[in-house]
Order: C-alpha cells, then structure tokens, then sequence
C-alpha cells in the first residue's frame, strides 16, 4: 500500500495456472466476467459490456442477489497493450492498470488501484481481492470444466417457479428426464448436504454429493457439487471425482413482463456435457408445463 500526494494505491497480485492469451480472454469478455466479476455469494454481476480500445468504455452492472442494492461500475480505457496491460480510469477518476506477465504456462496479473476515501482502505483491499481470487478459480476451472447456459420463460410469477422446483413431488416430476428415479435427499437451505440421486441402468443408487452455496427464495439457488454417489455409496475424493467435484449449479429466477425467465448456470465436464445437453431442456419443458397447468 502505498499514499502520494493523500491518494492511496493498492497492488494486489496472483498467478493463474493459465497460458496469458486465455487469462486475458477471459478478463475482458463480457460472457466471462459475468461468471467471475463478485467479491461474495451476495452479489453478481448479470451484465457486462466492454468496449475494449483506448477511450473505448466498459460497464459491469454489480447487484445484491436479493435485490436490495446494484450500481454500474463504469471507467474509460486509456492504455491497452495486448496480452500485457489494461489501464483505465473509473468514472470519478480513480487510477487502476492491470498487468499481466506470462511464465510459460502461468501468468502473474498484477492490479493497482487508486483507493476512494470513504471507506477503509483494508476494507476495499479485501473486497477487489476476493474479486481477483474468484477470476484465478475461474480461469483455473475453466480447464477441466466446461460453462453450460440453459434458460425458459414461464408463465408464472418467480415464487411459484421457485416453490415448485424445490417441491419434494414435483422436483421427482420434472427432473425425470435425467433419470426415471430422480429425487433429492437434504435440504435446500443454505450450507445444508444435499444428495441428487437417481439410479443406473442396473438399478444401482447413483447421483451427486452436494452443497447448497446459496439460497435466496425467489430469486437465487447455488448448489455446490462435491463428490459423487456410486451404488450407494459417497465418494467425495480420488481420480472418480476429480473432474467434477467443485462444479457449480446456479438458478436464477427473474420476473419479466409478469414471466419469469429461470436461467441455468452449470459446469459440466466433457464426459456429460452431451447428457446435459440432451436433459437440461426437457427438464425446463416438463417444469414449464407443471408451473403453468
């Protein structure tokens, strides 16, 4: 931390298991920074526009998941050097670079901002690192995960979709396009173990050891996926869960000219992208078609 001149500057710094070409794709697409741009579970960012040319404008519109609160974080680029640095001023004129340094497969990004004074410096030192910590897991994941976005419009206000999704009966109901047996077994609260169970083509108990992240009623379900269920038994570490485990599962319901729009967030690996592919809409129809009967 460093003060000139009464203006404090804060450097933050990681390295990113990551070749630079994908680090910089990643911090500068809108589709990306959506999925990374969020300091806690509370808040998201469900838009991103950036212009990205010196003078070129950026925009992430940062929420609270409950709706409570949101602002624009805005700033104009004046130094782009590609694959190796992003300056910019925020629009009260704050200062922030942004350098990205490339060690063969690793890159070091560096970030430097200017600190607004109304609030503790520590403080916003924690909150721009919990942003740069959750691009480094993203980018990092982002290896052995793929993103999959799925989403329907339903007729029917956002606390009907949300209580019949999460409802024991019809949960059995729409999520038998993933398997005749579907059902869960926990509870959907937040930081309650739940298992997401189905059973095999020779009748054996299958499914996902989970967690629930984050439950706001109504609007937000993030379900943290931990390990897997084999004949019964949980599996919650070795090569089986490897490429799963930390997958997430968001539901995002918003209401929209008296619909709501139900969007699914998932990660997938490329051994069930195309189960998911094939499940996920056919799920949402049946869902549609019990919200709206």
């Amino acid at each position: 931390m460093e003060t000139t001149a009464g203006i404090t500057s804060i450097t933050l710094e990681t390295t990113i298991q990551a070749p630079v070409e994908k680090v910089w794709k990643y911090w500068t697409e809108p589709r990306h920074i959506t999925q990374w741009n969020n300091a806690s579970d509370n808040w998201h960012t469900p838009r991103a526009e950036n212009d990205l040319r010196v003078g070129g404008k950026f925009l992430s519109r940062m929420e609270a998941r409950d709706g409570s609160m949101g602002f624009d974080f805005t700033g104009t680029y004046t130094n782009i050097r590609a694959h190796g640095l992003i300056a910019y001023a925020l629009e009260d004129g704050r200062k922030v670079q942004v350098l990205f340094t490339p060690r063969g497969n690793e890159t070091s990004v560096t970030e430097t901002f200017e600190a607004e004074p109304s609030h503790p410096a520590e403080m916003q030192r924690a909150g721009w690192q919990a942003i740069l910590d959750n691009f480094k897991n993203y980018v990092e994941a982002s290896g052995r995960l793929e993103s999959l976005h799925f989403e329907i419009s339903i007729h029917a206000k956002p606390e009907k979709v949300y209580q019949t999704m999460l409802d024991e009966q019809h949960y059995a109901a729409w999520t038998a396009a993933f398997s005749p047996a579907s059902h869960y077994r926990g509870s959907w609260e937040k930081g309650s173990k739940i298992l997401f169970l189905g059973e095999d083509k020779d009748g054996h108990t299958e499914g996902m050891v989970s967690r629930i992240k984050e439950n706001i009623p109504h609007r937000f379900i993030s379900i943290e996926h931990l390990g897997l269920v084999q004949n019964g038994i949980e599996v919650t570490s070795g090569a089986e869960v490897e490429g799963w485990a930390g997958a997430m599962e968001n539901y995002t319901f918003s209401e929209v000219n008296g619909n709501t729009l139900l969007s699914v967030d998932m990660e997938a690996n490329q051994e069930h992208k195309a189960y998911f592919l094939e499940a996920w809409p056919k799920a949402l129809q049946k869902l549609k078609a019990i919200c709206e009967a």
